[in-house]
């Protein structure tokens, strides 16, 4: 399947004809040839997503092998210069995916010679190192990131080692890395935002001298202010010796909301690579955002950053943010810049008024561009209980979809359920639809049928029918404080195994009483598999990881059950227990739900 579009384009049918449409295009200046520690174009940005690494850290981001590498793929067919696929010791499942993405992605060579760099993060630890290796080692272009605090706070509460301490460590780490074969070697200084210059151009240059070829300079906490960075940029390139040799990066927290401003910042004072992740997810506020970061280097690089560009396609943006919003769980904010709900939205009657006009008095770029695209030829076509395959296949193309045969099976029937009891199909229950089928985690348990009895005369009780891991069916019976609660137990009844529910959340994706419901929950192991998903954080050392899913469905009950399903499939297929193996029943005390639900 090709996604490439979501809800948004709805609301583009009310401009009619004057909706453009632009076909994908490959950046407007070609890509240098990668050359680690290099780039000949002294104009030209590298872009460093860090996506399925920083951004997986957020709470309930935890994604599967099988998202990872798709997500993978996405972010090679929008242009990334280097893919951060994740932390390699942190787990045997994390190891294998970035295994995985060196050997699929990082060598599927597109015709122009672009294939993404596969880079793994690591701490200095000789075991960290060595791991993170052999998982990148089989991309045609692999890298090690390392890093190591160089903060006074750090060093003295967090690492409890001296300066010279550091030095050493991050030089041997970087030495090692050479010796096992690694030739494109980045390091960071964890936290120089708030670290002592002068001890910075010190082991920057130390760590030069032992072979690294990108420098890359974090705001760790998203303390420092724009003119701050790009200072801290600027000083490190004057007062680093061989500074010149190497790649300066900058990798920006958003605390303060001045991530982009800071990346910008950082590369207009000479740094050269952005590190940043999708939809600006991330630890704590998240991270630079690369949509951002890229269309402001679009847009304003020549006129006021000296020429500055990218090689991202800018058309697989939105596609790439929807990817990363369903397979992580980390809804989008209507007012997010450029892929927000309401990014190109107009309700002002006199940004309205402009808008008929001429569409630039209140936009700085078109929807297309970043790939909202709707086809105005089919701006009439409605959906309803009488549109066959032949329409909904229509009606897909034209908000981007190619679906396989059995794909479009599966969003035919869900369409058809839909059309009997919702009177007008429209573009956003058709993508969530879409999303519901598509963007799921591999099929464990299937629900079939869900039946709950609910009121204020009695217990509210759940009956539901599920396929199993072995193909059988079974009915699991729940009593609840709610209904919700209630259709929960009976499918914990079924599936075995301990779970703790820690998020709830529920929107409606159009107005009215026949609205679909979205559902996203977020759950963690409890009992006995509660160490089972225990893993290395690459800044916090242990954490429990959590699992979130999402469902939709015209009954908010259903659509319930079908994220909290999501949920579990995903973290059984974590787990490795894809088979169904038995576990211990679960005890529903562990899991707290609202009986508002």
């Amino acid at each position: 399947m090709q996604v490439m579009h979501r809800g948004q384009v709805g609301r583009m049918a009310a401009r009619g004809n004057r909706v453009r449409v632009y076909a994908t295009a490959p950046p407007s200046r070609p890509r240098p040839e990668y050359i680690p520690g290099r780039i000949d174009d002294p104009d030209y940005v590298r872009i460093f997503d860090t996506t399925l690494r920083d951004g997986e850290q957020s709470p309930g981001a935890t994604m599967t092998r099988k998202e990872k590498l798709d997500i993978a793929r996405q972010l090679a067919k929008l242009g990334v210069d280097i893919i951060e696929a994740g932390f390699p010791v942190a787990s045997p499942d994390d190891f294998e995916a970035v295994r995985a993405i060196a050997v699929e992605v990082g060598n599927d060579v597109a015709p122009d010679g672009y294939v993404p760099v596969i880079c793994g993060l690591s701490r200095t630890k000789l075991q960290d190192l060595e791991r993170a290796w052999e998982a990148v080692r089989h991309a045609k272009r692999p890298r090690v990131h390392t890093f190591l605090a160089t903060s006074e706070i750090h060093m003295k509460y967090k690492l409890r080692m001296s300066r010279d301490q550091v030095v050493e460590s991050a030089v041997a780490a970087v030495r090692h890395l050479k010796q096992l074969g690694c030739d494109d070697i980045e390091f960071s200084p964890e936290d120089a935002g708030r670290s002592d210059p002068l001890f910075l151009y010190q082991i920057l240059e130390e760590v030069i001298k032992a072979g690294a070829t990108t420098l890359n300079i974090p705001d760790t906490t998203g303390w420092n202010l724009p003119h701050e960075f790009g200072g801290l940029i600027a000083a490190i390139k004057a007062n680093t010796p061989g500074a010149n040799s190497v790649i300066i990066s900058t990798h920006c927290q958003n605390d303060l909301g001045l991530a982009t401003a800071n990346s910008l910042s950082g590369a207009i004072a000479g740094a050269r690579q952005i590190e940043c992740t999708i939809n600006g997810i991330g630890e704590r506020a998240g991270n630079a955002s690369l949509e951002e970061v890229v269309m402001a280097i679009a847009l304003r690089g020549d006129q006021t950053m000296s020429g500055l560009y990218t090689g991202i396609r800018p058309v697989h943006i939105f596609p790439t943010s929807v990817m990363v919003s369903d397979y992580s769980g980390m809804l989008v904010q209507p007012h997010k810049a450029i892929v927000g709900a309401n990014a190109f939205a107009h309700e002002s009657g006199i940004h309205q008024d402009g808008m008929l006009k001429n569409r630039e008095t209140y936009e700085i770029m078109t929807p297309e561009s970043i790939g909202l695209q709707r086809n105005p030829d089919d701006a009439g076509l409605v959906l309803g209980k009488l549109s066959g395959r032949s329409a909904l296949t229509s009606k897909l193309k034209s908000m981007g979809y190619d679906l396989s045969v059995p794909e479009l099976d599966d969003v035919f029937k869900r369409f058809k359920e839909l059309a009997e009891k919702k009177k007008g199909i429209t573009d956003e229950d058709v993508l969530a639809l879409v999303s519901d089928e598509l963007h799921q985690p591999v099929t464990v348990w299937e629900l079939l049928d869900l039946q709950i009895v609910c009121g204020t005369m009695g217990m509210p009780t759940a009956t539901v029918k599920m396929k199993g891991p072995d193909g059988s069916t079974c009915v699991g019976v729940g009593v609840g404080t709610g209904p919700v609660d209630a259709a929960y137990k009976a499918i914990d009844s079924l599936v075995n195994v301990q779970v703790e529910l820690i998020d709830y959340g529920m929107n409606s994706v159009t107005g009215g009483i026949e609205a679909l419901a979205t559902t996203r929950v977020a759950i963690r192991p409890a009992g006995q598999l509660s160490d089972a998903v225990v893993t290395e954080h690459a800044t916090m050392g242990k954490v429990s990881r959590t699992f979130s899913g999402s469902g939709s469905h015209e009954d908010i009950c259903v659509s319930s059950a079908r994220a909290y399903i999501s949920a579990l499939n995903k973290m059984l297929s974590w787990l490795g227990l894809e088979n169904g193996a038995k576990l211990q029943h679960s005890n529903s005390s562990n899991r707290v739900l609202s009986s508002v639900a």
